[in-house]
């Protein structure tokens, strides 16, 4: 009786695994719900239709894009995270919803730790301070100097965002006081630059780059260390007023907790295949990206990292959701 007990219960065990395991092998069965955090037009939304037709291929289902932009991407991430674990709806999420806002709110509709699995990181962006082309200042010390003698506002993507931790760790290392103007993305805060309305802004490349080689704004710095590729003109802020200064936004790929390893090892692999092919490359890097795919376990290990280097910026800052 033991032994056909035993011989029952693995029967039962199986007939219940067995499902499961199908179900990841047969990965995608439907369309793949692709939600973004960020505004269309934007370097993320670029990144996201860039490697749509090669993931598509590899995937063999569409890749269906859905913006739901607002409070720092965590409205995006809350609907990833609250999803039916089976790959077939992933998101796209930068510092903002992973965890800059879990380290400024008291309340969250998710836990960025327990709720979501890391896929891959998709790209690296740097940022751009841009002013209108009649602002006087025509460098980031200039800049520095008069923001020293008088309040500036500047614009940025939206409260909890990576744009929002770099103007603030700008005024911080700078040693001004400025009013930090949240937007809905960083196209908002080119419009408005543009227009005059305000004289400072901080975007990603992607949604400055036209009118900055257009001469109707200026570039006053980048962000990062070195000077990028597509603005080797424009010096970086270290080097033009800020020495040591350095801030670079990213973004990646999520999907729910519990999601089978072997549905986000698929997933990966077919963003890393998009990254890795020379054409999509040469698309991403034209808009100011720079493609940084990754494995899951790499992903998570950079997200910890990012948290622990931005933890003070984000204490001092009102890096709440928006």
């Amino acid at each position: 009786m033991p032994t056909i007990r035993f011989w029952l219960l693995a029967f039962a065990f199986a007939l219940s695994a067995a499902p499961e395991v199908r179900a990841a092998d047969a990965f995608p069965m439907k369309p793949i719900r692709f939600i973004l955090g960020f505004a269309p037009g934007g370097s993320a939304d670029v990144v996201a239709r860039a490697i749509q037709p090669h993931m598509e291929r590899t995937l063999g289902q569409p890749l269906v894009i859905e913006h739901r932009t607002g409070a720092g991407g965590v409205i995006a991430v809350e609907a990833v995270a609250k999803s039916t674990p089976d790959g077939h709806v992933i998101g796209l999420a930068g510092a903002g919803a992973l965890f800059v806002n879990p380290n400024a709110t008291e309340k969250m509709p998710y836990d960025p730790l327990k709720d979501l699995t890391p896929v891959s990181l998709l790209a690296e962006i740097p940022f751009v301070l841009i002013a209108p082309a009649t602002f006087e200042p025509d460098s980031v010390r200039e800049a520095i100097e008069r923001a020293r003698k008088t309040t500036l506002s500047i614009g940025h993507g939206g409260n909890g965002t990576a744009m929002h931790l770099s103007a603030q760790l700008l005024s911080e290392m700078a040693g001004f006081t400025a009013t930090l103007i949240p937007y809905r993305g960083s196209q908002p805060v080119a419009s408005d630059v543009l227009a005059g309305h305000i004289p400072l802004g901080v975007t990603d490349i992607t949604s400055a780059i036209a009118l900055i080689q257009a001469g109707q704004i200026k570039a006053l710095g980048v962000s990062t260390f070195r000077r990028t590729s597509s603005l080797p003109n424009v010096p970086t802020i270290a080097e033009s007023g800020l020495p040591g200064y350095e801030a670079v936004g990213w973004f990646g790929v999520i999907a729910p907790a519990g999601t089978a390893p072997e549905v986000i090892a698929k997933l990966n692999a077919a963003i890393t295949g998009a990254l890795n092919d020379p054409a999509i490359r040469e698309r991403i890097i034209a808009v100011g990206a720079e493609p940084a795919p990754m494995s899951p376990e790499r992903f998570a290990a950079f997200i910890r990292s990012e948290t622990e280097k931005w933890s003070a910026v984000i204490a001092k800052s009102s890096a709440k959701a928006n």
